[in-house]
């Protein structure tokens, strides 16, 4: 798939976003990195762009840390239930 070039608007300021995803996936990126800022924009006690930009990036790594180690833990408890259900077929079948 070719690169594609495509404009997209964060927090006021247009960008240019080279890649090869398709222009909506592009899109998608850009609204919810805009929905962040403008969630700490209103909350912050400072209109420099650059520290909101930082701050909704940190609440971002924030939930996607929180998402990671919910998904380790669930990881965890299915490969428990596996050799639960993995020991129990065993002895079922006489093993």
């Amino acid at each position: 798939m070719p690169a594609t070039t495509t404009e997209v608007e964060i927090f006021g300021s247009v960008y240019r976003v080279r890649g090869h995803d398709d222009t909506g996936y592009f899109q998608s990126l850009a609204d919810l990195v805009d929905s962040k800022m403008r969630e700490v924009a209103q909350h912050a006690s400072t209109s420099d762009t650059s520290r909101i930009a930082i701050l909704a990036a940190l609440n971002m790594a924030d939930e996607l840390f929180r998402i990671q180690k919910r998904q380790e833990g669930e990881r965890v408890e299915i490969r428990e239930k596996v050799a639960e259900l993995t020991e129990e077929l065993s002895r079922a079948l006489g093993g």
